[in-house]
């Protein structure tokens, strides 16, 4: 082990980049950067930046089909949106880049991992609690929490040495993966204020969005989107094409006053178009496999889940065993979805399945119903007899106050 050398999570953004030489000075340390490609990264650009500001090595990752694969996909299985809206996009990037970052230093012989989580986040959480379950011999250094510099000092103290920062015009603090964009600060802090279309990049305003709709099919097998439109398409391909159809049509904004797990509540914008069209479809071809009490026990576990991913408590035995049980739930869930994108909004139009548990001899009320309509006085007697066994035993007098 190499007592002087550490590895940091780096984006090539303001907050990173000066943290190279910080540790460098702090720790005596050699720095070894490590930028991981989730969806919207130009690798070689930021390995680039690493090494003129001063890294001792730069290496990056393509993460894109690990994400897909080992992450969104069985959290788009398992149904999971904290509090009904957020899709957990930067949620479900954290636990992978904590797996990448301590494979990286147990390669560079490294004593340490380093990131640029602020102090009152949810992600410093999700990678410190990451990286302590799989390597609790690492220590973990987050220098945004330890030197406590405003934003102003950080550009200060890059200039003192003359550090090749670039520095961003955005007025947002803004996260991106392939599942969707984080958009937090300036502007989006009051909760009264509408937010301005520049916070928005994926998305058009319902205004520019087209006027005619257009229809999509998602195929599914064992719950795992395979196709559109009749064409297999891979993972990667699939959501990354879904963006760019449903931001056209202003589909996946969500504005959202979120509970964060440091005890906070935080106005949070988020964009995720595809998403949207995945978990909605999703949830309409398990409402056509599923029975009832499968779909009222999986709504329950999905609620879990979903806490569990935004607490960072990917690397569990819990998560494990609820995903054991969401892959049994999966088994039939094959079929297509049909969806309709117009301004905004995402419907279900049509749906079909060789598992489906709907069957229209028994559901229509036209010529062709099988429905056994004589077996229903029977099955009411039996389903009220509690109602009427209490209600003759414990009827309650009618009172005249």
């Amino acid at each position: 082990m190499a007592p002087n050398r550490i590895v940091l999570a780096y984006s090539g953004g303001l907050d990173t980049s000066v943290a190279i030489p910080w540790l460098q000075e702090h720790y005596d340390a050699e720095v070894v950067t490590l930028t991981i490609d989730l969806g919207m990264v130009d690798l070689e650009e930021i390995r680039q930046r690493a090494e003129a500001i001063g890294a001792h090595r730069a290496l990056t990752i393509d993460g894109r089909e690990d994400l897909v694969r080992d992450f969104l996909l069985p959290a788009l299985r398992a149904g999971a949106i904290y509090e009904e809206q957020y899709p957990l996009a930067t949620a479900l990037g954290r636990p992978l880049i904590a797996q990448y970052l301590v494979e990286t230093a147990r390669a560079e012989g490294a004593f340490a991992i380093a990131h640029g989580c602020t102090g009152k986040g949810n992600d410093q959480v999700r990678i410190d609690v990451g990286v302590a379950a799989l390597a609790p011999e690492l220590k973990v250094i987050a220098p945004m929490r330890e030197w406590g510099m405003s934003r102003e000092e950080e550009i200060e103290y890059a200039a003192a040495r003359s550090l090749p920062i670039r520095l961003g015009r955005s007025a947002y603090s803004i996260d991106e993966n392939l599942w969707g964009r984080s958009i937090e600060t300036g502007d989006l802090e009051d909760p009264w204020h509408q937010p301005p279309e520049d916070a928005y990049a994926w998305t058009r305003s319902i205004a520019d969005s087209p006027d005619e709709p257009v229809f999509l099919e998602l195929a599914f097998e064992k719950g795992v989107p395979v196709a559109l439109d009749g064409e297999q398409m891979p993972g990667v391909d699939l959501i990354r094409h879904l963006n760019e159809v449903a931001g056209q049509h202003g589909v996946g904004r969500i504005d959202h006053v979120e509970n964060r797990l440091v005890g906070i509540k935080s106005r949070e914008v988020y964009e995720a178009p595809a998403a949207a069209l995945l978990h909605t479809s999703h949830k309409a071809l398990e409402a056509l496999t599923l029975s009832r009490e499968q779909l009222r026990l999986k709504s329950r576990i999905a609620q879990e889940y979903a806490d569990l991913v935004y607490n960072g408590q990917w690397f569990t035995r819990h998560r494990e065993d609820m995903d054991a049980y969401i892959r049994s739930t999966q088994e039939h869930v094959d079929g297509t979805i049909r969806l309709r994108l117009h301004k905004g909004n995402c419907t279900v139009v049509g749906r079909k399945s060789p598992y489906a548990l709907y069957d229209l001899k028994l559901a229509t009320y036209d010529r062709g119903d099988t429905f056994d309509h004589s077996s229903a006085e029977g099955f009411i007697r039996i389903f009220g007899l509690p109602v009427r066994t209490q209600n003759q035993i414990q009827r309650r007098e009618t009172r005249s106050d």
